[in-house]
């Protein structure tokens, strides 16, 4: 059965010990409807070349993980256990490749991956259809089941016991916060609906983190003319719908 995105964005929860883990922290939903997916093209490449120049101006020949936002990301990681020289932030791990040139993967994850260099946020994209039930971040018992690949094989992994984790009824749909998505739910050359999640801790404000959304947003309905979007604030308290 299709999820409505609607009703779907309203069950979407944050775990309190997640919260217990970063107060701070705030998750951006936000679903798109009607996309335009396919192999990389003149659009994304041109959001990523725009994004890979704005890092350069923003982060200059500084260490990427002296970014404050990164930085935060860093403790986040290793609160629950994850070493971040080994296991980065989504958008740390983007970062690093900027000097040599961003991953070209196909549109609709080069519009994100552009959107999460430029404001230095981890920012990841999922197939709504293939959601079973709410998205829920959690920390793991360490009995949810992870679909991945390994050496080119489809292999099923645990995350450890602790590990902050995204999830739905099936398993788990990204491990270490934002640091790998599984493979059942990822973005494809046919996913029509799909949902984004723009992570946030303390030093990127709720300002900076709505305008990132607003940027979002924006590109979705420039390269898929059409689309619908809804969105919503998710925290561990007060939970707001964006529209």
């Amino acid at each position: 059965m299709t999820l409505d995105a609607a009703q779907w964005l309203d069950s979407a929860a944050i775990d309190p010990a997640v919260v217990a883990l970063r107060p701070d922290y705030r998750a951006l939903l936000i679903t798109a409807e009607g996309l335009r997916p396919g192999p990389s093209d003149e659009f994304s490449e041109g959001m990523l070349a725009a994004a890979e120049s704005t890092a350069r101006e923003l982060l200059g020949d500084g260490p990427v993980e002296q970014h404050p936002h990164i930085a935060a990301w860093r403790e986040a990681f290793r609160a629950f256990g994850a070493k971040p020289q080994r296991t980065r932030p989504s958008a740390e791990a983007l970062l690093r490749r900027v000097p040599a040139g961003l991953p070209r993967v196909d549109r609709l994850t080069d519009i994100y991956n552009a959107i999460s260099v430029a404001h230095v946020l981890p920012l990841g994209g999922e197939d709504l259809d293939h959601y079973a039930g709410p998205a829920r971040l959690v920390r793991a018992t360490g009995d949810e089941t992870f679909e991945t690949t390994a050496g080119g094989e489809a292999v099923v992994e645990h995350p450890a016991p602790g590990e902050v984790v995204w999830r739905d009824d099936a398993g788990v749909t990204c491990r270490r916060w934002n640091w790998r998505q599984c493979t059942r739910t990822r973005l494809t050359h046919t996913t029509t609906r799909a949902m984004f999640v723009l992570d946030a801790l303390g030093p990127l404000d709720d300002a900076a983190l709505t305008a990132a959304g607003e940027a979002l947003a924006t590109a979705l309905t420039d390269g898929c003319p059409g689309v619908r979007i809804h969105s919503r604030l998710v925290t561990g308290t007060a939970q707001a719908v964006a529209g």
